[in-house]
Parts: structure tokens; C-alpha cells; sequence
């Protein structure tokens, strides 16, 4: 499949760029529904979201770049060629959660609370993501001969975008649809993003062949640990100190912006 979708005033547009725009379209969507369950001013979600995708993908490429720096210093005019793959997920959300620290204190709102709104369209939004690697033919994984195998350059290899694809979406459906209605706390829907979303990570991860590496080990596969740590103790904590009931997420006062 071509990386080209079509061509707009001599401009080539890429299917990996359309993906990346209908899945940041779609998490605003949905952030926005959950923004109006916590109280939030009307169009906080979208204000934060709007900035957000691009401080995202900025910090997604830095990241990128920097963990595949002796390539780009002999090659500098392709660090901004982004068109091409090679953003890095983790990149994106890093630079997006400072961004979140600062908007909320702006907006005088708790930054838990947004965050809760945020992760499970950000989790559609990377499951979407992921198929702008399979037409790019890259994030694939090592051979294999599984039925469900993919073909890059005569061979048969793990789909690991599949895969993640499948984990991301599979995220977004539970959180969203499931556990939102049985929010406890503040930061309960994204810390069990951090954990389900950084264990399926470190699994796919290590299938892939393109990994960036630090010290001998696959950045991904460190962050992804690490993730899950700081997610999984914030839950046991929180639900040591939260009685075990169930409730619905209710409207908070309105902050004023």
C-alpha cells in the first residue's frame, strides 16, 4: 500500500499523517464527553487537546531523534521529515503530560481529573496510530511463522503494530465504557492506563526489531516498567485509603477558567 494517499496542489499527503489526524480527532471527541461528566468548563478538554497534539508530536519526534542521534547528525535535513514515521509514542505522551501539569494549573482544575478525561481517547487515538506504521512498514516485529504473519521484503513476521493496535483499542473500550462509571479517585482512569497500557507495551515491544536502545536495553521496555510502577502504586495506595464502594463520577463545581 502506498504511503501517499493523494496529492494536494503538488503536496503529497500521507496516510500516516490522515491516521494521526482522525485519531486525535476521535480522542477529542471523547475527552470532551468525559469532560462534561467531571463539570469542566465547556470546550476545557478541547482547548487542552488542540495544543496538546502538537506539543505531542513534537515531543514525540525530539525523543525519537535523540534516541537515533548518530543517524540524524549525518543526516540533519531528515529531522524534521516526519512525514516518513518515526515518532515516538512515549515522546508524545511525556511532552503531553508536562503540557497537562501547566494547563491545569492555568485553568485552576485538578490535573488527575483531566488527565481521567484524556487517556482513554488518547488510548483510540494510539491504537489508530498504529496503522500508519503497517503502510509506512515499520514497528513490525521478528519472523515468524504465525498464520496471522505480515510479508516486509519476503519475509513473514510478527504485525506487532497489529498487536499493540489490538491492545490500545482493547484499552480504550474498558476504560471508557466500563471503568469510567466505576471511578473511585482522582487519577484512577489514567493510572490504569499507565499499567494496562505499559504492560502490553514491554510485551510488544519485545517482538519488535526497531527498537531504541540505551545502555543495551530497549527504552520502551524501561519506560514501560517504569510506568507501570508509578501507576500500580498510586492505585494500591489510593485504594488502601479510598472505602471500597462504588461510585459514579459525578459533576464537579466549575472552575472558572
Amino acid at each position: 500500500m502506498s504511503r501517499v494517499a493523494f496529492s494536494l496542489f503538488g503536496v503529497d499527503v500521507m496516510w500516516y499523517g490522515i491516521l494521526i489526524a482522525l485519531g486525535a480527532g476521535l480522542a477529542i471527541y471523547f475527552g470532551n464527553r468525559l469532560g462534561d461528566v467531571e463539570g469542566f468548563e465547556k470546550d476545557t478538554v478541547f482547548n487542552y487537546a488542540t495544543v496538546a497534539l502538537l506539543v505531542g508530536v513534537v515531543g514525540a519526534r525530539t525523543y525519537y531523534v535523540l534516541f537515533e542521534w548518530e543517524y540524524y547528525a549525518a543526516h540533519p535535513t531528515e529531522i524534521l521529515a516526519i512525514r516518513n514515521g518515526g515518532l515516538a509514542i512515549y515522546g508524545g505522551i511525556i511532552a503531553g503530560a508536562l503540557y497537562l501539569l501547566f494547563f491545569a494549573k492555568h485553568k485552576g482544575i485538578s490535573p488527575l481529573r483531566l488527565a481521567d478525561t484524556i487517556v482513554p481517547g488518547l488510548a483510540l487515538a494510539q491504537g489508530i496510530g498504529r496503522w500508519g506504521n503497517f503502510i509506512n512498514q515499520e514497528a513490525y516485529g521478528t519472523p515468524t511463522d504465525v498464520p496471522w504473519a505480515i510479508t516486509v521484503d519476503g519475509v513473514s513476521v510478527h504485525p506487532t503494530f497489529l498487536y499493540e493496535s489490538v491492545v490500545d483499542i482493547g484499552i480504550f473500550l474498558f476504560l471508557y465504557f466500563v471503568m469510567y462509571k466505576k471511578k473511585k479517585f482522582d487519577g484512577h482512569i489514567a493510572a490504569l492506563y499507565g499499567v494496562l497500557y505499559g504492560i502490553g507495551r514491554f510485551i510488544v515491544e519485545g517482538m519488535r526489531t526497531d527498537s531504541l536502545y540505551f545502555l543495551g536495553f530497549r527504552v520502551s521496555q524501561l519506560v514501560s516498567l517504569t510506568l507501570v510502577a508509578v501507576c500500580g502504586i498510586y492505585l494500591v495506595i489510593k485504594f488502601t485509603q479510598t472505602p471500597k464502594t462504588t461510585t459514579k463520577p459525578t459533576k464537579h463545581k466549575k472552575n472558572a477558567s
